[in-house]
């Protein structure tokens, strides 16, 4: 019998200015020029790749004998290359990972597309997310594959999820024998937001799903300065926690002069005098 092959489906950009993570930029509402929200993307691809590669170390020891494999899905296809040589450039030489093109007319097309690639190529269990996501640990990666393998027994498959932090999803990820696709999901006609497009699908057909623990993306300036604190905690956390922290990414923040968030006071409370009587 063929291993049980596992894969982590790391949906991409290349980061090209003016292209990516335009909400950051002043071309839409944010602060930053394009070149600077390029290269900060950038970080937060390879640091989620660091993570993954890393996590897969854990789960190679914890289910012995199986495949694990990182597959670099970009769009579109003239980009392939240039995302092979950005990795290659950054020092990744990793057996375990490879790079792949999805195409479609939509975002639903794309994913479906993506996913049956990897399953044509004999893959078992996906899980799927975006690079923007630099507060990803490889704790979360291992519950991810950790929930796919219980599932695994369920006769009609079933599907993982993790939300984001705005009604969608971060992680999503399903077995082989799950009958499940995107279609309807990111273009839902009756105006559901990701997760509950996911929830609602998987509810009327009856499949079992496992709920994760939440990761915040990076997609608006409130996004950012969320993932600022959360990235600020794990580099500090990473020494005692014996985990890959996102170092590319706070670098480029401290860089950016944005490595910490400070607001204003907060006047908005209840007087202690009446708490405390």
């Amino acid at each position: 019998m063929e291993p049980i092959k596992n894969t982590l489906l790391l949906f991409s950009k290349l980061p090209e200015v003016g292209l990516v993570k335009t909400r950051l930029t002043v071309l839409k509402d944010g602060m930053f020029a394009p070149e600077t929200a390029a290269v900060l993307y950038q970080a937060m691809l390879l640091d989620v790749a660091d993570v993954i590669l890393a996590a897969f170390d854990k789960l190679e020891a914890r289910y012995p004998g199986e495949v694990f494999e990182l597959v670099i899905s970009t769009a579109p296809a003239k980009n392939l290359e240039a995302m092979g040589a950005l990795f290659a450039e950054a020092g990744f030489e990793d057996e375990r990972l490879r790079f792949a093109t999805d195409a479609g007319a939509s975002f639903d097309e794309h994913y479906n597309d993506a996913f049956a690639q990897c399953f044509a190529a004999g893959t078992d269990l996906i899980l799927s997310m975006g690079a923007d996501m630099p507060a990803l640990t490889e704790g979360d990666v291992i519950r991810g594959f950790d929930a796919l393998h219980e599932l695994r027994d369920a006769e009609r498959g079933g599907i993982v999820l993790a939300p984001d932090q705005e009604m969608g999803v971060s992680i999503i990820g399903w077995t082989r024998e799950t009958d499940f696709d995107h279609t309807g999901v990111f273009y839902n006609p009756y105006g559901l937001t990701v997760l509950p497009a996911y929830i609602e699908k998987a509810q009327s057909l009856g499949l079992p799903a496992r709920y994760l623990p939440p990761v915040p993306d990076v997609d608006t300036m409130a996004d950012l300065r969320h993932n600022i604190t959360l990235v600020q905690a794990l580099r500090y956390c990473a020494p005692f926690d014996g985990t890959m922290p996102p170092r590319r990414t706070a670098q480029m923040l401290k860089d950016m002069g944005c490595d910490q968030v400070r607001v204003s006071p907060n006047n908005l409370i209840d007087p202690r005098s009446i708490i405390d009587g």
